[in-house]
């Protein structure tokens, strides 16, 4: 008897030794709050300052929240309207009212059919949506804006018709007042005595225009730059105009002589090399400036669009608002900058710099996090595909990157592409900006046709794999270098049968470090190119020769939709169904660990509605770090853990 509980003890304790680890953590970044109920939303295109402090932004979409939010003190205090309604381009408030566009439906609202068109009022405290009207009577537009600009005084409220070529001005109860005709009308505000101020974006001007519609001024500014946003301060009667050209800062007029009073933000913004490095952001370091408010106090406020933007204008750079005091010091910086993307950590870094597709962020995740920089610069890269707004995939943020000896390649896509855009660093005269290299399908891999959709990786060694649609092969592109710019190149491609086990392929992720191949194949009659399973093959010594003796992980889960793969473990995440996240071992294809929430005041959001939601990176001291695009708190959570 002894001698059996002996020998039942030594093997318990040898199988301890080998379990894993369940114990992990779970964080973010990507935004300023962690929770479900704070985050900062998504995307805000405009804002509205109160003389408390209060204010509001609107936005295209958030997913769980209102596309409208109010802010105070640094803390999201309620939204105001559906998660999609608000089209986001303009909004003006008072201490009573919000007023804001609907953005276009294919499920019209009864009340104001007129969709795009249309302006929504909001009761400020209960966020109830009170009146309707049509402003303009364009009622087809689906992607651009209609309304441009919106501002009131006392008891006006005025619109920017922008295909009417007018400004609508109205009683605050939505009487119609008059229209004033103005070429492309964009920002608008009222000065002190009730005049309307007008940008006109294609010719750099802003006009001063009296209620019964004569012009009083006209101020031309300088060529090249574009008054994007409006602000007029009735105690200084001075005039702060948003730049959205190269300068990206704000000038300030006297409208007194209309003369230039002074200007507020470094010039270039963040793309400006005395200040900072090329793309770095922060400070005074703005991108296209998208709203200008101050109040009682003398607290200036500066909505700042981070570049990337996309057809729906609902997935750009991110929400970015600053805060700063009347002697200029910034109080705190607001910041949602993700939405539908993923962040793939730095491997040079070792996991603590991460690279999305237009942003880099820094810190080991939770509130320490940094914004550090914005990649894309729209004026010397004016057809980058993050710029392109008529991309199919809303926008290119999602990145991968490898770096190989002192170069970096970031590839950016979409939620659910079939298309992959290529980038590179030359640090000494680019800084952090990601210069364009080319697309795949595309001439730069000599393949000008074919989408990707059987599965596509981006190696550790810069090797790229691809699954072209009905090709029934997998490619392997090698990388065969970097000229001195730091601009890579790949050799002559080379293929391999898909294995006939897998059906049709759906996913591609090769390990260079341990040669390991991970194939998944496709729901079995499944229409869906992005479904997943429920057979995943792993091939141990796949450029060795092991092409056809895998070890099979079955997931019989319907809805996979993401998988990645560090070390010796594959990571699932699934669509339409809980958070969690499945750890296969890739030696014994046993699922060793669900990550769910292991810390119950950390937010790990939904499901992965994205292809490529998930990135894994093994770092060298054992600890797996795990990225999952979260959509819906507009961040990126993150979970680590040592087996």
């Amino acid at each position: 008897m002894k001698r059996t509980l002996a020998a039942l003890f030594l093997t318990l304790t040898a199988a301890s030794a080998f379990a894993v680890n369940q114990t992990y953590t779970t964080d973010w970044i990507a935004n300023t709050d962690g929770t479900y109920a704070g985050h900062v939303g998504n995307a805000a295109r405009s804002m509205s300052v109160l003389p408390d402090g209060t204010f509001i932004t609107a936005g295209m979409w958030d997913e769980d929240a209102g596309s409208m939010m109010v802010y105070k003190a640094g803390k999201r205090v309620s939204t105001l309207g559906a998660h999609g309604e608000s089209q986001g381009s303009a909004v003006t408030c008072n201490t009573t009212y919000c007023w804001a566009p609907r953005q276009f439906s294919s499920h019209p609202d009864p009340r104001c059919p007129q969709n795009n068109g249309c302006i929504f009022r909001y009761v400020l405290a209960t966020g109830v949506n009170d009146l309707q009207f049509a402003v303009s009577a364009d009622t087809t537009e689906r992607r651009a804006d209609i309304i441009t600009g919106a501002a009131n005084w006392g008891q006006f409220v005025a619109f920017s018709d922008l295909p009417g070529n007018r400004i609508r001005l109205y009683k605050t109860d939505d009487t119609w007042v008059r229209d004033i005709p103005v070429t492309n009308p964009g920002a608008l505000a009222f000065d002190r005595l009730g005049n309307i101020l007008v940008a006109q974006e294609g010719t750099g001007t802003v006009l001063q225009i009296s209620q019964t519609g004569t012009i009083l001024h006209t101020l031309q500014l300088p060529t090249g730059e574009v008054p994007h946003a409006l602000f007029y301060d009735f105690t200084t009667q001075l005039l702060w105009i948003g730049d959205a050209g190269p300068d990206q800062n704000i000038k300030i007029y006297d409208t007194r002589t209309w003369s230039l009073n002074s200007s507020y933000g470094d010039l270039g913004g963040y793309l400006n090399t005395v200040t900072g490095i090329a793309g770095q952001v922060g400070g005074k370091r703005f991108g296209k400036v998208d709203g200008i408010g101050r109040d009682a106090a003398g607290n200036i406020y500066v909505l700042n669009e981070a570049w990337g933007k996309t057809w729906d204008q609902g997935r750009t750079g991110g929400t970015d608002i600053r805060v700063f005091n009347a002697a200029g010091t910034l109080l705190y910086n607001l910041l949602g900058l993700n939405f539908e993307s993923i962040a793939a950590p730095d491997p040079s870094t070792d996991a603590t710099v991460f690279y999305s597709g237009t942003n880099i962020y820094s810190g080991t995740g939770g509130a320490d996090w940094k914004f550090i920089a914005n990649t894309v610069d729209p004026f010397t890269y004016p057809t980058d595909p993050r710029i392109n707004p008529n991309t199919n995939s809303r926008g290119e943020h999602f990145g991968k990157v490898a770096t190989v000896g002192p170069n970096r390649i970031l590839v950016a896509h979409g939620q659910n592409p079939d298309s992959f855009n290529f980038y590179h660093f030359d640090a000494a005269s680019s800084g952090y900006i990601a210069i364009p290299d080319g697309t795949l399908p595309g001439a730069l891999f000599n393949d000008p046709a074919g989408h990707i959709r059987n599965g596509f990786c981006l190696d550790s060694t810069g090797g790229v794999w691809a699954g072209i649609d009905k090709t029934g092969v997998i490619t392997h592109w090698p990388l065969v270098g970097f000229d001195a710019n730091g601009k890579p190149s790949w050799g002559v491609p080379v293929t391999y049968a898909v294995p006939a086990t897998l059906g049709v392929m759906s996913r591609i992720i090769y390990l260079p470090e341990s040669d390991t191949m991970i194939l998944a194949g496709r729901i079995t009659g499944s229409t869906d190119w992005t479904s997943v399973g429920p057979r995943i093959e792993v091939y141990h010594g796949w450029m060795a020769g092991n092409q056809t003796n895998p070890v099979v992980i079955t997931d019989t889960n319907a809805n996979i939709h993401s998988l990645t793969a560090a070390g010796n473990y594959l990571f699932v995440g699934y669509v339409h169904t809980v958070p969690n996240i499945d750890a296969y071992n890739l030696t014994t294809g046993t699922d060793d660990l669900t990550l769910t929430n292991s810390n119950p005041n950390t937010y790990v959001g939904t499901d992965v509605d994205s292809m490529y939601g998930l990135v894994a990176y093994l770092r060298s001291n054992g600890e797996y770090v795990l990225m999952k695009d979260d959509y819906s708190a507009t961040m990126i959570n993150v979970y680590r853990w040592t087996p």
